[in-house]
């Protein structure tokens, strides 16, 4: 009966998704949709110092993420945190945090990647820092 019981469970455990969008759609209750979230993580110091202010921010948004991702996002300023790997200090940076519920299409991450490299190329950034999640979401 032990092994019969056994090979139950296996089953199941085997056959029910335990990640991904399946698991994620079982979750989700009433109006709320199974979707991913894209959380970016932007510093805005060059160097030392303030580099990308609020207008260069401004126009970045406009030419590089919305055009991207017209259906809206969320942003929210930010200090970021860190140890400084040489010197082992704790370092602060002024940022930008921006949350984007993902359309759901096939090319969602090559546009996350666009948005990561123009932004290291036009501030001269080595990094931008990317959460992708799944949510249940209601608009």
């Amino acid at each position: 009966m032990r092994g019969v019981i056994l090979a139950a469970l296996s089953f199941i455990f085997l056959t029910v998704p335990q990640t991904g969008s399946g698991a994620q759609t079982s979750r989700c209750r009433g109006t709320l949709q199974p979707r991913q979230v894209a959380e970016l993580i932007f510093g805005r110091d060059i160097g030392k110092k303030l580099g990308v202010g609020e207008t260069a921010w401004t126009n970045f948004v406009a030419s590089e993420i919305t055009p991207r991702f017209p259906d809206g996002l969320t942003i929210t300023d930010a200090i970021g945190q860190w140890r400084d790997r040489d010197s082992g200090a704790i370092m602060h940076e002024p940022s930008k945090h921006v949350e984007i519920v993902l359309p759901g299409n096939a090319d969602d991450d090559a546009r996350l990647d666009a948005v990561v490299a123009a932004y290291k190329r036009q501030f001269h950034q080595h990094d931008v820092g990317i959460i992708v999640r799944d949510a249940c979401v209601s608009f």
